[in-house]
């Protein structure tokens, strides 16, 4: 996603927010000052080309709020990661619908709130 951030390199001044499938790869990519329209604009991308079904993964370069989970929901991505903590609020969210809710990723760690009975496999921290 970092590859990505144009305006975040010239600007250090903008939210990304990148959509990923199953194996890994980029589907969409949206940046905005705000981290709400970055995230509107991966999946609108998605949207309109009718492979909003393929997305398994939002990444965002913020935290996750209540509004953006539930937006992520509603697009149906199982699995949201943040590099801040999510709020209590899209936490409670992520439980109610099975939804994975990871925080604070770096490139070697991790904080998972809410797994969704998708995560198999994490070394704990050292």
């Amino acid at each position: 996603m970092q590859a990505e951030q144009q305006h975040f390199r010239g600007t250090g001044a903008s939210h990304a927010a990148a959509i990923f499938d199953a194996e890994g790869e980029l589907l969409a990519f949206g940046e905005d000052i705000g981290r709400h329209n970055a995230l509107d604009k991966a999946i609108g991308k998605l949207l309109l080309a009718d492979q909003l079904a393929r997305g398994r993964a939002a990444v965002l370069s913020g935290r996750c709020s209540f509004e953006m989970a539930l937006k992520a929901a509603r697009a149906g991505l199982p699995v949201v990661a943040g590099v801040s903590a999510p709020t209590h609020l899209a936490v409670e969210l992520a439980a109610e619908v099975g939804m994975t809710l990871v925080g604070f990723v770096r490139e070697q760690t991790l904080t998972v709130y809410v797994d969704g009975g998708r995560i198999a496999d994490l070394r704990p921290a050292k």
